[in-house]
């Protein structure tokens, strides 16, 4: 039975609708804000909002259009929740609210993290128990999944997110933001010359805000001595050592945990070669998925993937609910525990 769902994800500067037939994607729109937010040098939260308020519209009539079809062949809504910008997730959380009532259907709350994860069963089938690696501008967790909705958190970062640190280090190295995929591209050139440390953190959690901290001592002690920055090799040291710590705690968790898949998720998934080294990883018995580039960064297929699972064997979300900005994982599964269908 064909089952059309239209999906909302405004949870930082990306405004994104997509639509579903069933768990196949008919349509995913991105209006980007990363021209305005560049000229700052971040995210302006308050701008980010007003934006998500001009464009949500436009955006709901592109993803219709190149679906083809109309709000009254929709059957479920699904829209992030959290983690996020309080006011954008406001804004994309009061359409889904609006459609739901106009078109009296069932919308669900979907949580960003999950989205990023499951973006994976896109074109694919996973097997459990899987070990979720997350790793975007705002998050960086290792999260054990035994089931769609089943998470258990084993690691977290203690200070900066990856992505948060990759953008810090790349303001100070003189890159336009974003500044990620820019490092990407020059550590191609480079070779992992300086050996910056690897901070020992017991447990599975990461730390990034030391490796952070040890670049701009690095990169302004250079300036000072007048010495060129050697930014491809500057590039190339920084993500070995960042990713040597995601390695680490992952080849730790594999000797632990029966591990049959990893997901790799988020942001910072689109990076050549974070994604290269995860996939030294997979053996015969270890299966590893790698989002597409296209739903690696922040977009709303994602979240209708994750509103299709539930649409059968969960109950509609109460009017009352508000945007979570944030939002832990474990937290959203135990909630979707209270909405199982009996």
């Amino acid at each position: 039975m064909k089952k059309y769902i239209l999906a909302i994800e405004t949870s930082c500067d990306d405004t994104c609708i997509a639509v579903l037939e069933n768990d196949k994607v008919l349509s995913s729109v991105i209006s980007s804000q990363i021209q305005i937010h560049a000229l700052s040098g971040g995210v302006i939260p308050e701008v980010a909002s007003r934006l998500h308020e001009q464009n949500i519209f436009f955006v709901l009539d592109e993803a219709l259009k190149k679906a083809n079809i109309t709000l009254n062949d929709l059957k479920a809504i699904g829209v992030t929740i959290g983690p996020g910008l309080i006011g954008s997730l406001q804004v994309g959380l009061q359409l889904a609210k609006t459609l739901a009532v106009t078109l009296n259907i069932p919308y669900f709350p979907i949580h960003h993290l999950a989205g990023h994860l499951l973006a994976n069963l896109i074109e694919n089938k996973i097997a459990f128990p899987a070990l979720g690696i997350i790793v975007s501008g705002g998050n960086s967790e290792l999260v054990l999944l035994n089931d769609y909705f089943d998470y258990e958190i084993l690691g977290d970062t203690l200070d900066d997110a990856i992505g948060e640190m990759l953008d810090k280090v790349g303001r100070v190295l003189g890159l336009p933001y974003p500044s990620g995929p820019i490092i990407d591209k020059m550590a191609k050139l480079g070779e992992n010359k300086y050996h910056f440390p690897i901070p020992k953190i017991e447990g599975y959690n990461f730390s990034f805000s030391g490796l952070k901290t040890n670049l701009i001592n690095f990169i302004h002690k250079r300036e000072q001595n007048q010495e060129n920055l050697d930014l491809e090799n500057i590039c190339c040291s920084l993500q070995e050592s960042a990713f040597a710590q995601i390695l680490n705690k992952t080849k730790l968790i594999l000797e632990t945990y029966p591990i049959k898949s990893i997901l790799l998720g988020g942001g910072v998934a689109a990076n050549s070669k974070l994604r290269e080294k995860i996939l030294n990883l997979e053996t015969d018995n270890l299966k590893i998925y790698l989002p597409k580039l296209m739903y690696s960064m922040d977009n709303a297929a994602m979240i209708g993937v994750v509103t299709n699972l539930l649409i059968d064997n969960y109950q509609s979300a109460e009017l009352t609910i508000s945007a979570k900005p944030n939002y832990k994982l474990n937290d959203w599964g135990d909630y979707l525990n209270g909405q199982k269908k009996t």
